[in-house]
């Protein structure tokens, strides 16, 4: 076995079993967090139009992690609830990328200090961008049809009695029946009694184990695919080459990394091995950071979708915001590394 072939192999066990174990860990614990925090919560919670609730926005984005495409329906389901819109993309910025998965795979991969300037750039760039937008008027770009309909299942409506003993105790309910059925009926007074908690806390966490297990299961060929792909390059890809074109003393490699990851649909697992590839390779940690912010944040796939919900001026503002976003990780981390 060649020397290359035997880098490939020892980084690709490496990392696979490590990523692995930390995805699977970090999952059961966000399982946890669901648990006590429905969808129905989070809409109702969106749905103030106080300060806060950018903050709420962005902490409720964090333990609901999504990929960029599938908090499309999330969305749908907040445009139509009439959440504030301004926390409404603050969750839409912020669900992909600050979700506890990838940041304990970032600390893990690339130490504390890389990963609290992408947290701190992917938050603050969440904040200020929803804030903006909210102030700017950008909510009348919203499609006026997205807004008809009925709210989804999962929706509390301001003023709604909602009667279920799982809603009122914080319990978590799989079931399109049960959210409906829950919607209808009047809230009992003894919905809340310790004696139905203490019947309740079991049944919250029951399928939990099998629900991390789907979610491993469901992003596992990127995974392997990012840390095959990385552990190739590792491997086999010259140093010199990636260091005259994207390495620390290029500082214009970093807009076109994150130019050039938007357009990509690169789950943040499959792209985080890559990266720590391409950074072992030579590559600037800015131009890294920018990459995997352009590639998580956006990608084609989710912008065809929002342009069923966006129009185009707000579309254009999304994209600009995940741009801006990376490049200002990218070149934070390219001052400071």
């Amino acid at each position: 076995m060649s020397a290359e072939l035997q880098d490939v192999a020892g980084m690709f066990a490496l990392l696979a079993v490590e990523l692995s174990a930390l995805f699977l860990l970090i999952s059961l614990l966000v399982g946890v967090l669901q648990r006590h925090v429905p969808p129905a919560r989070i809409e109702a919670l969106l749905s103030a139009g106080r300060f806060r609730s950018y903050f709420l926005a962005a902490g409720l984005g964090a333990i609901t992690p999504f990929c960029s495409c599938s908090t499309i329906p999330v969305l749908k389901g907040l445009i139509r609830a009439r959440a504030g819109f301004g926390p409404m993309m603050v969750f839409l910025f912020a669900s992909p990328l600050l979700n506890p998965v990838i940041i304990a795979l970032m600390a893990a991969t690339f130490g504390l200090s890389l990963t609290l300037i992408y947290a701190g750039a992917a938050l603050l760039v969440s904040l200020i961008a929803g804030w903006l937008l909210q102030i700017l008027g950008f909510d009348k770009y919203i499609r006026s049809g997205v807004h008809q309909g009925r709210a989804s299942s999962q929706t509390i409506k301001r003023g709604s009695t909602v009667s279920s003993k799982s809603l009122c105790c914080g319990e978590h309910l799989s079931g399109s029946h049960s959210r409906q059925a829950d919607m209808t009926r009047a809230v009992p007074e003894n919905c809340c009694k310790p004696q139905s908690d203490v019947n309740a806390l079991p049944r919250r966490y029951r399928g939990l184990w099998r629900d991390t297990w789907a979610d491993f299961r469901g992003v596992f060929p990127y995974l392997i695919a990012g840390i095959a792909i990385g552990s190739i390059i590792y491997g086999y890809l010259p140093t010199t080459l990636l260091e005259q074109y994207a390495g620390p003393a290029n500082p214009f490699a970093i807009p076109a990394a994150a130019i050039i990851g938007v357009p990509l649909y690169i789950r943040a697992e499959a792209v985080i091995p890559l990266a720590a590839a391409l950074l072992a390779k030579g590559v600037g940690a800015g131009t890294v950071l920018a990459l995997i912010i352009g590639s998580a944040g956006a990608s084609l796939t989710e912008l065809i979708l929002l342009r069923a919900l966006f129009r185009f001026r707000l579309l254009a503002a999304f994209v600009l915001v995940i741009i801006s976003m990376a490049i200002m990780a990218g070149y934070t981390a390219y001052l400071f590394f």
